[in-house]
């Protein structure tokens, strides 16, 4: 005999399956519409998104998930929404007043562990404007023995930095107040993702509207901020360390000619859709 199928299991996973559905078309603003849903009704159950998709004949969606769904077709960020974004190796703790973290910032860590290939890695970190604390936690995450710094300008930042520092890497991250003059001291790596969006640039509803403006904005080119860093930027690399920072796909150039005129190397990483992304730069 076949096995017996529980009652209503069909019911539950035409209910699943067509709220995923109907979400889905209702982000078709979004980039990753499907994913957005499927993130929605996962942190409306309670469960990772692997599990839910597992075990999606166990479940109906839950009352909660039409408030989600309203949110987000609203333009709020899925992350502001459910609270997490994943980044690198690391889940971290998201909030309105932080950026929210991009996977293209990932390529600023695939350029650290590129430099440091064959050695011990960096033992000591700065993130200059950490917000979150992603960048920081990941490369403290992908060297154990390392320990490290995060500096920002912003209260809601730095709450936030914090509690994602004391959960990922207790006792290793110090998180301050601070700017990009750094702490004093000299570090094997640096990473940095600094406001470099051009002032009358044209964004979307979610980023416009919801994700802090002293973060995203630098002036009328977007290269204030790096201008203001190039030159305090090479006392605080150390001996064969690197700085990794992060800028716009059209900046290439004009922003690794404000490093160069400091006196900086400066190589150019692109990210995985091929897009000027990082700029590398060495004593």
């Amino acid at each position: 005999m076949p096995p017996s199928t529980p009652p209503d299991s069909g019911k539950a996973l035409e209910s699943a399956r067509a709220a995923l559905t109907d979400a889905t078309a209702r982000f078709a603003f979004s980039a990753t519409p499907r994913l957005d849903a499927e993130l929605l009704l996962a942190h409306a159950l309670g469960i990772t998104r692997e599990r839910m998709l597992l075990t999606l004949a166990d479940h109906a969606a839950p009352p909660a998930f039409a408030a989600l769904v309203e949110r987000r077709a609203r333009y709020e960020p899925v992350a502001y929404i459910t609270g997490a974004r994943a980044f690198w190796t690391i889940d971290l703790d998201v909030a309105p007043g932080v950026l929210v973290p991009r996977a293209d910032s990932e390529t600023l860590i695939e350029a650290a562990v590129a430099h440091f290939n064959g050695t011990a890695g960096p033992g000591r970190v700065l993130d200059l404007g950490t917000g979150s604390g992603a960048l920081l936690l990941a490369a403290l995450d992908q060297w154990p023995q390392a320990s490290g710094v995060g500096l920002d300008a912003s209260p809601a930042a730095l709450a936030i930095a914090r509690d994602n520092a004391a959960r990922i890497a207790p006792g290793r991250a110090t998180i301050a107040a601070g700017g990009w003059d750094g702490t004093g001291e000299a570090f094997d790596l640096i990473l940095c993702n600094p406001p470099y969006i051009a002032a009358d640039a044209a964004l979307s509803p979610e980023v416009a509207e919801y994700e802090p403006a002293s973060a995203l904005f630098a002036g009328p080119e977007g290269l204030d901020d790096y201008r203001a860093i190039a030159p305090v930027l090479g006392r605080q690399i150390a001996p064969g360390g690197v700085a990794c920072i992060e800028i716009g796909y059209d900046q290439g150039e004009s922003a690794a000619t404000l490093f160069r005129a400091a006196g900086l190397a400066v190589a150019l990483r692109r990210d995985l859709a091929g897009r000027d992304r990082c700029l590398v730069v060495t004593p």
